[in-house]
């Protein structure tokens, strides 16, 4: 390579930066979208995600199945039981955790209950998280608190006379 063509090169580099950013053949007055840094999740503890996972569950969004390899003992079953039900689904909304917190009693145990916002409803949702031998955690009992009586209309205010009756 001669100094002129390495002369040339440099020319060519020091005049596209000279110019802007854009490449001397690009003729398209456009510039590149600016790249939006992602948010990272934090990072979660197993009764948070266990918590999230059950939600899931429990409000109908995912399959039963899905818990599968999570849950050992009569936490399957229970939730075999509870699912079909779908006692955190709520009409026009989508169920939210508000709240979850776990106690660990001793090593490998996670003892954590969760409340589940949905409109105007609140719920809560008690969990038992066990440790295994592959250290990967797993549910091993679940409950949910039952859902609220629905109000009803004061017997007395049914059996109430029109106002305009008469009283024989």
């Amino acid at each position: 390579m001669s100094g002129t063509e390495t002369s040339r090169t440099y020319d060519r580099a020091a005049a596209r930066t000279v110019a802007g950013t854009r490449p001397p053949t690009r003729r398209d007055p456009r510039r590149p979208g600016r790249v939006v840094p992602q948010r990272r999740r934090p990072w979660l503890q197993p009764h948070e995600r266990f918590a999230e996972q059950l939600l899931a569950v429990l409000s109908g969004l995912r399959p039963v199945h899905s818990m599968l390899g999570r849950t050992i003992g009569e936490a399957y079953d229970q939730l075999v039981r509870l699912a079909p039900t779908t006692p955190l689904r709520a009409r026009n909304t989508t169920p939210v955790i508000r709240t979850c917190r776990g106690f660990h009693p001793r090593p490998g145990v996670v003892e954590a209950w969760a409340s589940i916002a949905a409109g105007d409803q609140v719920r809560a949702m008690a969990f038992r998280l066990e440790q295994g031998p592959d250290l990967r955690w797993r549910c091993a009992a679940v409950e949910v608190a039952p859902r609220p009586p629905k109000p009803t209309r004061p017997h007395s205010a049914r059996s109430a006379p029109h106002p305009g009756a008469s009283a024989d």
